[in-house]
């Protein structure tokens, strides 16, 4: 008797694996969004409380200066730092694509800073930036007296600070997605581009990144969650400082929640942030899968 195909004797078995990651879902991710959202509605401070509030804890947060201050260094980082490691991540995933010697020992260096602690990359550049020990020490003892990069001890300028070492971790994530997607483009199109006498950075822009769309978009939606996520790098470089002039939202969150020990507000900051992924993420992913779908009926 012929033996039947692995996947139609064992069609059960796939369900049986996918168990505990759904349950995870339902009971672990899905389960701590209800509950935080219902702690948002309440006055719960040190501990949970059942009384209902409505939305006070989401007035009182946008009435908090902290919170907006927040809110308008993490739309800043977010912008300079998603924009910023597209386009170094792309030129360097084109210069990696040109068959370069040693193409090999250039990835792994640029890719290396992504396999870094956030928490070690914040104090190397911490140090890097310290006005008393850092590059602008060691620039003044070469006789550049004038040189002045105080940026990290700035009010105005430390956000910026932060996107320099966050866009210096992860370019080389985007880099690595992007070079995937330029390996994966025919030959024969540069073959005729170059027939054709089309200007090289013309192919790039009109015709290979068109193409690298869904590398773009996996990269983008990458780094808008590393965006949401930001917590370790503030933390280890400049505590939220001077004063909270780089506060951002995880921050204020953690400080809320564990510091001052008002679970209400914090909640509510998180089903914000929350809802802010989900409106970025959502649309991204749902144009995405139209786009696969008219590809695969074309």
């Amino acid at each position: 008797m012929a033996k039947m195909p692995r996947k139609q004797r064992y069609p059960w078995t796939a369900y049986v694996a996918l168990i505990p990651m759904a349950l995870t879902v339902v009971f672990v991710y899905l389960g701590t969004m209800v509950w935080s959202a219902k702690i948002s509605l309440s006055s719960s401070h040190t501990f949970p409380s059942n009384d209902f509030v409505g939305l006070t804890q989401y007035v009182r947060l946008f009435n908090n200066d902290r919170w907006m201050v927040s809110l308008q260094n993490i739309v800043i980082y977010g912008l300079l730092f998603i924009v910023a490691c597209l386009v170094i991540g792309f030129l360097l995933a084109v210069f990696i694509d040109q068959k370069i010697t040693g193409e090999g020992v250039m990835r792994t260096i640029f890719l290396y800073p992504y396999a870094m602690s956030f928490v070690a990359t914040g104090l190397v550049w911490q140090w890097m930036l310290n006005p008393t020990l850092g590059l602008q020490s060691v620039i003044r003892k070469l006789g550049v007296t004038g040189f002045q990069f105080d940026w990290i001890v700035s009010q105005d300028k430390v956000i910026y600070t932060i996107v320099l070492a966050a866009v210096w971790q992860a370019s080389g994530l985007v880099m690595a997605l992007l070079l995937a997607g330029l390996r994966g483009i025919d030959e024969e199109i540069w073959k005729a581009a170059r027939i054709d006498g089309i200007p090289r950075w013309r192919v790039y822009v009109s015709i290979v990144m068109p193409m690298l769309g869904a590398s773009f978009a996996t990269a983008f939606v990458l780094l808008f969650v590393a965006v949401v996520k930001l917590y370790d790098a503030v933390v280890a470089m400049t505590q939220g400082g001077p004063g909270t002039a780089s506060e951002v939202p995880a921050k204020f969150i953690m400080d809320y929640l564990f510091g001052r020990a008002n679970l209400g507000l914090a909640s509510a900051a998180s089903i914000v942030m929350l809802l802010t992924v989900l409106a970025i993420v959502v649309p991204v992913f749902y144009v995405r899968r139209q786009a696969m779908r008219l590809k695969e009926a074309g």
